[in-house]
């Protein structure tokens, strides 16, 4: 492979190579210095990508938070911006909980905390610790029987695709516990914040004014 070639040495007539003891830069050292780059580079890519099954780093450890999900202590791993959406889906493996719009504006993503409907979507995981959450997988009785609002779901037949659906029961659950004896549009109100993308309403709050009263008679 031949050099690049020395100013110093050259002349008009012809053109010298060197013969790599000037000090001079070469393609062949020009190469092996990328090589040696991308080596580089590649070395400190690796701790970025490793196995899930590799040691965490230390910082890690200070990031392992409790949670009180559905009534149970979880342990799980939480970076500082991570919404609670997100742990719940893909750490907790609780993929009731939908992400819909992912901006807090369809209500897919409605879960429970200390009775309150909120959108898991826009509350960061770490500022829930001290309080209970509540999803769709934690209401039905240990036993199997379903919430009240679920059993009026289902009589009801109340959703179309149903991607909806685990958002707008938490918010009537958390809605009929302030008011547990609604009128239709008192309902509709309380579950204002939800959007179904089928356009289902009638068949909806049909299926909530029902599970309003099964809770009544709970």
């Amino acid at each position: 492979m031949s050099e690049i070639e020395d100013p110093k040495t050259s002349n008009g007539a012809s053109n010298q190579v060197s013969d790599g003891t000037s000090g001079g830069i070469t393609r062949r050292k020009f190469i092996l210095g990328v090589i040696a780059g991308g080596a580089v580079v590649g070395a400190a890519s690796y701790r970025f990508l490793a196995p899930s099954h590799a040691p965490l780093p230390m910082e890690a450890s200070e990031r392992l938070i409790s949670l009180n999900v559905n009534g149970k202590t979880r342990r799980v791993d939480v970076m500082k911006q991570e919404t609670l959406a997100w742990t719940l889906r893909y750490k907790l493996g609780l993929t009731g909980t939908k992400f819909g719009c992912d901006r807090a504006e369809c209500g897919a993503c409605t879960v429970l905390l200390d009775g309150v409907p909120h959108y898991s979507c826009s509350v960061l995981t770490h500022t829930v610790r001290n309080r209970k959450v509540t999803t769709i997988e934690g209401l039905a009785a240990d036993d199997g029987t379903l919430h009240p609002v679920q059993k009026g779901i289902v009589d009801e037949q109340g959703f179309q695709c149903a991607f909806c659906m685990s958002g707008f029961t938490m918010a009537a659950v958390g809605y009929l516990q302030t008011n547990p004896n609604p009128t239709r549009a008192e309902l509709a109100h309380g579950v204002s914040g939800n959007l179904c993308r089928c356009q289902d309403y009638k068949k909806i709050l049909d299926a909530l004014m029902r599970g309003a009263e099964y809770m009544r008679r709970a």
